[in-house]
C-alpha cells in the first residue's frame, strides 16, 4: 500500500508528498525530529495549559514552515519521514486552516 502525507496551507497551497517504502523512521527519534522543528521555528502550543500534543505538533511545525520549507527537499525528506512515523498513518492530511489532521 502506497503511504502519503497531504499538506494545505492558506490561500490554497496544498502539496503531496508520498512516503518511500523502506525502513520507518523510530518513533522516538520522530518525535526528536519534531521537537527540534517545533523550537528552531518559534512554534507556540496550541492548549492554553501548555500540553502539546503529537497531532498538535505536526499541525504547529507545519504552519510555521510555510511553503518556503515545503520546497526544500532537504527538510520536506525529514518532515515525511516524522510524521508518517509519529502519527502511524497510511494516509494523513494535515489541513493548516482548518486546523485538522485527518487520515
Amino acid at each position: 500500500m502506497q503511504k502519503q502525507i497531504s499538506v494545505v496551507l492558506d490561500k490554497g497551497v496544498e502539496f503531496t508528498f508520498h512516503v518511500p517504502e523502506g525502513p520507518v523512521l523510530a518513533h522516538d527519534a520522530a518525535r526528536a525530529w519534531l521537537d527540534k522543528q517545533f523550537i528552531e521555528l518559534e512554534c507556540e502550543p496550541l492548549r492554553a495549559s501548555g500540553k502539546v500534543l503529537t497531532a498538535d505538533k505536526v499541525l504547529v511545525v507545519t504552519q510555521a514552515a510555510g511553503p518556503a520549507l515545503f520546497n526544500d527537499a532537504q527538510w520536506v525528506a525529514g518532515f515525511v519521514a516524522a510524521v508518517s512515523a509519529a502519527l502511524g498513518k497510511p494516509m494523513i492530511r494535515v489541513d493548516v486552516p482548518s486546523m485538522a489532521i485527518t487520515y
